[in-house]
C-alpha cells in the first residue's frame, strides 16, 4: 500500500466521530494483554529514562536533533488528529509532513547502520502511519472486526519497530524496553485521538503532556544507545 495523503484525508473526512470513539473506548484497554506481554504505563516507562548525560558539542547537536525528530512525529500526528476533528482544510498538508517525519527518522541512523537499515527503519514508520488509515477506514465502515484486525496489526508493527532497533544496539536497546516503549506511544496516541475526536478537548490537550515527555525519554534512549554504541564519532 503506498503513502497517499489524500486517501488518509478522504477516510478521516467521512468517518463518524462517534464510531471512532466507541470504538477505541473498547479496544485501548484491549491492548494490556496483546501477545501476553506485560503491558506498561507511560509513568513505567520513566524508569528506563537514560542517564547519559552529552558532554561534547558533536553528542549535544545529536541529542538535539534526535529531539527533534521524535518531537515533530507527536506534533504532527497531534497536528493531524486536531485537523480532522476539526474538518481544517490544512488536513493533506499536516499529513504529508507527518509521512515526511518518517523518512527523516530513517535517513537519520544510515550513518550508523548503513542505507539498507534507514529505508528499512522508514518503511516500518510508514507501515505505523498507514495501519492507522486502516484503523480510521474500518471506523467509518463502523466495520469492528476489521478495526480489531488493523489495531493487532499496528500493535505488531510496532513491535517489529521495536525488534528492529533492538537487533540494531541489543546492548543499549534491550528487546523488552523497546517493546513497552512503543506500546505507550501507541496507547497515548489512541487516547489523544479518542479524546480530540469525541470533542473532549480538555482531556486531548491534557493528553499531549504525557506523549511528549514519553517520546523525549524515547529520542534521549535512542541517542544515547548510538553515542555509546558508536563513542568514536562523537569525539
Amino acid at each position: 500500500m503506498q503513502a497517499n495523503p489524500a486517501l488518509w484525508s478522504r477516510a478521516m473526512v467521512a468517518l463518524g466521530a462517534a464510531a471512532l470513539v466507541t470504538m477505541l473506548a473498547v479496544d485501548v484497554p484491549a491492548v494490556a494483554n496483546q501477545d501476553d506481554e506485560k503491558q506498561h504505563s507511560a509513568h513505567d516507562q520513566g524508569k528506563h529514562q537514560d542517564t547519559f548525560v552529552p558532554r561534547t558539542r558533536q553528542q549535544v547537536a545529536f541529542h538535539d536533533d534526535m529531539r527533534k525528530l521524535w518531537e515533530d512525529h507527536v506534533t504532527w500526528t497531534r497536528l493531524a488528529i486536531v485537523t480532522f476533528a476539526d474538518g481544517a482544510a490544512g488536513f493533506d498538508a499536516t499529513a504529508a509532513r507527518l509521512l515526511a517525519n518518517q523518512a527523516d527518522i530513517g535517513n537519520a541512523i544510515k550513518r550508523f547502520y548503513g542505507g539498507a537499515a534507514g529505508q528499512q527503519l522508514t518503511a516500518l514508520l510508514r507501515e505505523h502511519i498507514l495501519t492507522a488509515v486502516e484503523l480510521l477506514q474500518a471506523a467509518k465502515a463502523g466495520d469492528t472486526p476489521a478495526f480489531e484486525a488493523a489495531r493487532i496489526r499496528w500493535y505488531a508493527n510496532a513491535n517489529e519497530i521495536s525488534d528492529f532497533l533492538s537487533a540494531a544496539n541489543p546492548r543499549w536497546w534491550p528487546r523488552d524496553t523497546m517493546r513497552a516503549a512503543m506500546r505507550a506511544h501507541l496507547d497515548q496516541t489512541l487516547a489523544e485521538a479518542a479524546h480530540e475526536i469525541g470533542g473532549d478537548h480538555a482531556a486531548s490537550v491534557a493528553d499531549y503532556e504525557p506523549i511528549h515527555a514519553h517520546i523525549l525519554m524515547m529520542a534521549d534512549l535512542l541517542s544515547s544507545g548510538i553515542m555509546r554504541q558508536f563513542p568514536h564519532l562523537f569525539h
